[in-house]
């Protein structure tokens, strides 16, 4: 049955503004194809916006002197907030991550001198008994053993010449780019200038985001047919409703992940617990193959002092991963968010393959919003379907 706005439009006056309309989408989405590679300040900085949105309409609730508090000082406010945090962390966390670094080059360099001679005459000793265990037909030797004519059966491999060969070649790898450090150092910091102005511009751009949501909101809904504004509403409201869970969601979890593996490494005393605990966190914002490529290093090093820390502390991430799947997704992230791991999976190498490592991180919040707008659409043509989705399993 036709609604009364649609019985007052006649037919081919209807059927010339759909045409418009669809233009005029036609046209945003030509733009944004031409200038893909400079959408991303733009992506970060209204990704920045969405996160922070549910903040500043608390703050503008708050009433000073009888009147709200305007948009733009409560974006200042948490802006503020954001660069005394950043500012603490350095003051308080950068010398630690440093102490950890400069422990890991001190450690290797004790290493490299430790390899005298004798040291490599056992480690080759050890090495071929480990390979004749396996059934490894390889013997392992030192200068000296194949200078005094010491027989060996099947491969031979001069253990002590192989390791002089590969420092010669660091050594003369390093004298050859000697030169380079003054280039290499230039690129460093006009690199981090140019990702400090960045930063900037991009919090700048997500600022005007923030301020003008609602008209820019507004703006994008009067490109949508009249008729079609219930439907249009519902399928935002669908969408921030699958956004908010992935995005907010997300965050969330990467910094309760990161806190529990710091938690673990300080009670089993790994080493280099910050630092660890400190990829942990950053690598869990892109979900399952970032946890498992930052439990790998800590598993590795906790094994270097033993199975039965490696073998713990491998318990401690597996009860830390399912503390996030059976109770934090659910209760953070929330049903409307949950999408199956085939399509986190498949968005996840798709927007590496396309975007690198930022295609990596937006894939599947672009997947949500995908996923939402598919889902809606499905409904809408089948409403009798109800809402069978494709959930994450439980």
């Amino acid at each position: 049955m036709l609604q009364p706005h649609e019985l007052e439009i006649p037919a081919e006056q209807r059927r010339k503004r759909l045409y418009i309309l669809a233009g005029l989408w036609l046209t945003v989405a030509v733009i944004l194809a031409l200038f893909h590679s400079v959408l991303l300040p733009f992506a970060s900085a209204a990704l920045i916006a969405y996160l922070v949105h549910p903040l500043v309409t608390r703050i503008t609730r708050v009433q000073v002197r009888g009147r709200n508090i305007p948009r733009w000082v409560g974006i200042l406010l948490i802006y503020a907030l954001f660069f005394l945090a950043v500012y603490l962390f350095f003051i308080a966390m950068v010398p630690q991550l440093y102490s950890e670094l400069a422990r890991i080059s001190r450690d290797g360099v004790t290493f490299l001198n430790s390899l005298t001679p004798e040291r490599v005459h056992v480690l080759a000793d050890r090495a071929e008994d480990w390979l004749r265990a396996n059934g490894i037909p390889v013997a392992i030797a030192t200068s000296e053993d194949i200078r005094n004519g010491v027989p060996t059966s099947g491969l031979s491999l001069d253990l002590e010449k192989t390791i002089q060969d590969i420092a010669a070649s660091l050594t003369a790898l390093t004298r050859e780019h000697m030169g380079d450090i003054v280039t290499v150092s230039r690129n460093i910091i006009t690199s981090v200038l140019a990702g400090v102005f960045m930063m900037f511009f991009i919090l700048m751009v997500a600022a005007f985001f923030s301020i003008d949501a609602h008209a820019i909101v507004r703006y994008f809904t009067s490109l949508v047919p009249v008729e079609y504004g219930n439907d249009a509403q519902l399928l935002l409201e669908r969408i921030d409703r699958s956004l908010s869970g992935v995005v907010r969601g997300q965050v969330t979890i990467c910094l309760v992940n990161g806190a529990l593996t710091f938690v673990g490494l300080l009670l089993f005393g790994v080493k280099f617990a910050f630092l660890l605990a400190t990829v942990a966190t950053v690598f869990s914002l892109i979900p399952i193959f970032g946890t498992i490529l930052s439990s790998v290093p800590i598993v590795l090093i906790a094994l270097a002092d033993g199975f039965q820390k490696g073998f713990a502390i491998l318990l401690w991430i597996i009860g830390i991963h399912a503390l996030e799947a059976y109770f934090l997704n659910p209760k953070i992230m929330g049903s409307a968010a949950r999408i199956h791991p085939v399509i986190v999976a498949f968005s996840l190498i798709a927007g590496e393959k396309m975007f690198g490592l930022v295609g990596a991180l937006f894939a599947v919040p672009v997947a949500s919003l995908v996923v939402a707008c598919f889902d809606y659409a499905r409904i809408k043509a089948q409403p009798t379907l109800g809402e069978v989705k494709l959930e994450q399993p439980k």
